[in-house]
């Protein structure tokens, strides 16, 4: 019943329908705008896509010659990763190294008895050390648990607690020291010695330190090297200054049984000085006066005197010594031991040996100091023998995890000695880590990383061909293009197809494209090598792959690069300073690179992506272009507004009139109807 006309209500001529139709005619115009603001809007984003892929591959470009080139980066090669790594940075010179680590550097951890876990810790208060930093903290009553989150609590960094579980039903509280060296021994004292004695975890043991007195009683002056040697060897401060070619004993006496765990420290200095040795000259000769006499105003001057000298034969120049090992022991049996070499160090530097390597068994009456350099002075202070193991409370650990101790390596036959594992100072740009003891040397080859090359190779002919691929659909109509590319997904293959020969018309594409092409495949100047010229002799062109026939392949025309891994990493291995000059050189001397495949493909990049380039300007072009539909847009959607309201008036206006002529025409029906019953 949608025919029904209910006056007032719904309108008896459909006039919504006819508005609505005259209007869908109004609003062609409207609308074919709309669509030509939308196909603006998919061209702008096809630049904008354009533009992402030539950043991507003048990125890809300037990495290979800018001065974060990875040509310059360095990587560490260890022959065994269990002993030793090391990372390497671009400042690294490349060498080969040998290394050993005699051992690495550890902090103390020491273990309980097992306990009942009931076990409760008294209140009292809990001085720990840690080096010479110190951790102390009052402890009300508690359990195993309660104490062990206080202590970490408090000692942050320098110290912690854990419990163990050893057997079923107990504790064992394990204290560690988190800071490593032999500088950094974990002490106890107060409430918290009394707590390590009761839980066995430590012992109470003589203090075995003893200090070996540097004074002038206790020193024995040898005789010098040299007799020339003017310095005398001077105390002053419990410091020994042993100057080139003198030598000195400090006398004590101590015995070592065979698995001491005594060490013997010392701290060392030197002073490198000038070589100031003179060279004897060959003697004068004797001055006799020639003499005159003079008689009348006349002089007659003698002859002069002649006294021939033997030929004089120069003495030998002294020979410079350089001699690290100045360190030994004497025994009460008569023997001696030489103790490692030291190291070359303004600072005082800290030296540790273990007695039981050198001296097992044996009586130490002395040590000695003999300083057989010409041109090096030594400084010593602070020699001591201690037991590691011991506090200096005189406590012992029962159950030691680890002790503390320093890390020992000597790298070509210098020994080296660091509170930790991971060690800096020693090679400029690398960083050494100790991970093991080792018997034998250990070969550390800082060399290219040529993988990093590797990787920026191959990722500048990815973004090449990206790009490729990308000018290639957006310039030609041929779907066999999307069908060559078989690292596509579908739905990235069908947005693809969206975009065949958009641009077919644009001859800056056209023109962009064959320049790389040729940039790619030009010849340019030989490098530090010499051959090599061109990409392909590297492995990288557009026909590397060998194929079992000779068919036609469209996709090789494309101008796409491919890669020959093999031909590559040789060339890597054996041409990678002729592989950079490739990639970019400075022809001129004036310190910019100015040819190469990177260079020129950076050069022909920029154009499309500077600040006010050729994508700036496509994009910028076609957003005034929206503008201005837009703004046409807004004009016509007034326009349509006005005369859908006209229509609504002059429609609204008919039905009115049909509605009063209706109505009249009923009145005079109703009126001839009456007047034809009356006449009845």
């Amino acid at each position: 019943m949608s025919d029904v006309y209910i006056p007032g209500i719904k309108s008896q001529f459909n006039s919504e329908k006819l508005i609505d139709d005259l209007m869908k005619l109004e609003r062609i115009p409207k609308e074919r705008t709309e669509k030509n603001i939308e196909n603006l809007e998919v061209r702008k984003g096809y630049w904008q896509e354009l533009g992402r892929r030539v950043s991507s591959l003048r990125e890809s470009a300037r990495l290979l010659y800018s001065f974060q080139n990875p040509f310059n980066e360095r990587t560490a090669l260890s022959a065994d990763e269990s002993v030793l790594t090391a990372a390497a940075t671009r400042e690294a010179a490349e060498r080969t190294y040998s290394f050993t680590v005699k051992q690495t550097a550890q902090a103390d951890r020491f273990l309980s008895s097992p306990l009942d876990e009931k076990f409760r810790i008294e209140s009292g208060t809990y001085a720990f050390s840690v080096g010479n930093s110190e951790i102390s903290f009052n402890f009300r009553d508690g359990s195993l648990r309660e104490f062990v989150d206080f202590l970490n609590r408090r000692g942050q960094d320098k110290l912690g607690a854990s419990l163990i579980t050893v057997r079923p039903g107990t504790k064992s509280l394990l204290i560690e020291s988190r800071v490593s060296g032999a500088e950094n021994r974990l002490g106890f004292s107060g409430a918290a010695a009394d707590l390590a004695v009761n839980i066995g975890m430590m012992e109470q043991r003589n203090d075995t330190r003893r200090d070996i007195a540097f004074s002038e009683a206790a020193l024995r002056k040898n005789e010098p090297v040299n007799a020339r040697a003017g310095r005398p060897v001077t105390v002053k401060d419990g410091i020994i200054e042993v100057p080139a070619q003198n030598s000195v004993s400090a006398l004590f006496s101590v015995d070592i049984p065979a698995g001491s765990p005594l060490y013997l420290k010392i701290e060392t200095a030197t002073e490198t000085q000038a070589d100031t040795l003179d060279i004897p000259q060959p003697p004068p000769g004797p001055a006799v006066p020639a003499g005159s006499v003079s008689y009348g105003g006349i002089v007659v001057e003698n002859d002069p005197s002649h006294a021939p000298l033997p030929e004089w034969t120069p003495p030998p120049v002294p020979e410079r010594v350089d001699n690290m090992a100045v360190l030994s022991l004497s025994f009460s049996d008569g023997s001696g031991a030489a103790l490692p070499p030291i190291t070359d160090t303004s600072d005082f530097a800290v030296r540790q040996y273990r007695l039981a390597d050198v001296a097992a068994g044996k009586t130490i009456t002395a040590l000695n100091i003999a300083n057989a350099n010409t041109h090096r002075d030594i400084s010593v202070r602070n020699a001591e023998i201690f037991d590691p193991a011991v506090s200096g409370g005189g406590l012992r650990p029962v159950n030691p995890v680890s002790t503390a101790q320093d890390a020992i390596i000597t790298m070509e036959g210098i020994e080296l000695q660091r509170p930790g594992n991971t060690i800096s100072d020693i090679i400029p740009g690398v960083t050494v880590t100790a991970r093991g003891p080792s018997s034998r040397p250990v070969q550390l080859e800082i060399r290219p990383d040529r993988e990093a090359v590797k990787d920026a190779l191959i990722s500048l002919a990815g973004n090449y061909n990206r790009l490729m691929a990308e000018i290639n659909v957006l310039t030609r109509a041929d779907a066999s293009i999307i069908d060559e590319l078989s690292y596509l997904s579908a739905d990235e293959a069908e947005e693809m197809r969206k975009r065949l020969g958009v641009f077919s018309g644009d001859t800056t594409l056209n023109q962009f494209k064959g320049s790389l092409q040729r940039a790619a495949t030009a010849p340019y100047p030989a490098g530090g090598e010499g051959d090599l010229v061109m990409l392909a002799q590297i492995g990288i062109g557009t026909n590397t792959r060998t194929s079992g026939g000779s068919g036609y392949d469209p996709s090789r025309l494309r101008g796409y690069l491919e890669i020959d891994e093999k031909v590559l990493d040789a060339a890597l291995e054996t041409k990678l300073p002729a592989i950079r000059q490739l990639f970019g050189s400075d022809t001129d001397g004036d310190l910019i690179m100015d040819s190469g495949a990177a260079v020129n493909m950076d050069a022909l990049a920029k154009p499309f992506v500077d600040t006010g380039g050729i994508v700036a300007l496509k994009t910028t072009t076609l957003d005034s272009r929206i503008s201005q539909d837009r703004g046409r847009i807004e004009t016509m959607e007034r326009r349509l507004a006005s005369k859908e309201a006209e229509l609504k008036l002059q429609y609204g206006r008919m039905e009115g009139a049909y509605a009063r002529m209706e109505q009249m025409f009923t009145s005079l029906d109703n009126f001839s109807q009456r007047n034809s019953g009356n006449n009845r």
